[in-house]
């Protein structure tokens, strides 16, 4: 099994950009992880709740047309349900035994993630009920995806 990370916007500042790479390298020890980076659609200000609805549409159009049969998607989100790391890890070791081919996470853009996402979407998760400038969302799981394959493989990670 392959996991991907499909994000609306570039990790641009170098300490992020550092800390995810950190995490990617670590993560080959146990699984494949592709990061896929889309372009962000550019937002005026005080564009309509119809303008960000349009927004999240077509980037989320953008994230979907990365997506594979087969796929399954776990919707990065505020309101999604919460997992303690030992959960995200059994979810992770059960999507393995049923064969699935990828693993999906998706993080959107600076509006949040597009009702067609949502819509394709398997599940959502939810690192927290707080809102994280979706550069450290990302990091944030990609310690998170280490940390699982760590308590799969019986090694040692710090609580």
């Amino acid at each position: 099994m392959n996991i991907a990370v499909i994000s609306v916007g570039k990790l641009r500042e170098k300490p992020f950009r550092q800390m995810a790479d950190e995490y990617l390298k670590r993560l080959s020890r146990f699984v494949r992880v592709e990061e896929i980076e889309l372009p962000d659609l550019p937002e005026r200000d005080g564009a309509s709740p119809a303008e960000e609805r349009q927004i999240r549409t077509r980037e989320g159009e953008n994230m979907l047309q990365r997506l594979k049969p087969g796929d399954r998607v776990i919707a990065m989100t505020i309101p999604g349900k919460q997992r303690s790391s030992e959960e995200l890890a059994g979810e992770i070791r059960e999507a393995k035994l049923r064969g699935t081919g990828r693993l999906v996470f998706l993080i959107g853009g600076s509006l949040g993630l597009g009702d067609n996402v949502l819509a394709r979407a398997d599940a959502e998760m939810s690192m927290s009920r707080m809102t994280f400038p979706h550069q450290l969302a990302k990091v944030m799981l990609l310690e998170q995806l280490y940390r699982a394959e760590k308590i799969n493989a019986g090694e040692r990670y710090h609580k």
